[in-house]
């Protein structure tokens, strides 16, 4: 009876937790450059006195989609998509370097150019100042150009690069912010093989359709689950009243 209860409990507790990376990948079906969560349950034996006879399910991420989502253009100066594989270099809140596929850039207050989500973006020397301007271009590897004020149109100077970098993938993993960095090893250096899509945004990852039949699936588990813990109480009740007549 308590085998059969911490079973099922322990079943729909693990299904919510699938539940909520499901949903957090739904949250970010609109997010510039979002890589989906995946997802997958374990069979882990219950382990007691006598011999294993049950088992119970782990919901636990076993990595990250990096398949490159649809690029979408928005004729936006400062929007880039990355082409292929690759990905950008920022200054994590930590002070560290990080990467993301986010190419909604703007220019911040102070002047520094930052993704969307407030990132600044890593260039040449750290961060990329950029100075006021009526025009600002982002080159397909990465340069970026800028007409100072009052200077004709054909004044353009190149004030930084864009740090491109392109790790093997086997090496990143993605912290609780949504960055991305390296597992214990130095930021690798630019590399000029990555190339950049001005004017367009990459989308995320994530397929609505697929994320919403995993929903409906959990949801189902989940009831089931619930029901076979109903069904231990009524065993439990009528093991007790059987126990009384005797």
């Amino acid at each position: 009876m308590d085998r059969l209860l911490y079973v099922a409990m322990s079943g729909a507790k693990q299904t919510l937790v699938s539940q909520a990376a499901n949903s957090h990948n739904l949250a970010n079906l609109h997010t510039a450059g979002f890589r989906a969560d995946l997802n997958q349950f374990r069979s882990m034996p219950v382990f007691g006195e006598g011999l294993p006879t049950r088992v119970y399910a782990m919901s636990e991420r076993p990595g990250i989609d990096l398949t490159p989502g649809p690029i979408e253009s928005t004729g936006r100066e400062l929007d880039v998509a990355i082409r292929g594989e690759g990905w950008i270099a920022v200054q994590a809140p930590d002070g560290e370097e990080a990467y993301t596929r986010a190419g909604d850039l703007r220019v911040s207050g102070h002047g520094l150019l930052e993704t969307g989500a407030g990132y600044s973006v890593l260039g040449n020397a750290g961060p990329i100042a950029i100075p006021p301007a009526e025009k600002i271009e982002i080159g397909h590897d990465g340069t970026i150009s800028v007409r100072p004020l009052g200077l004709p149109s054909d004044s353009l100077a190149e004030i930084d690069r864009i740090k491109l970098v392109n790790p093997a993938p086997e090496l990143m993993y993605k912290d609780s912010d949504g960055l991305f960095r390296l597992e214990g090893s130095a930021g690798p250096i630019a590399d000029a093989g990555v190339t950049l899509v001005p004017g367009s945004l990459e989308r995320s990852n994530v397929n609505a359709v697929d994320a919403m039949v995993n929903m409906i699936t959990l949801a189902r588990r989940f009831e089931m689950q619930v029901k076979m813990m109903h069904a231990a109480e009524e065993t439990d009740r009528s093991a007790a009243s059987i126990l009384q007549l005797s």
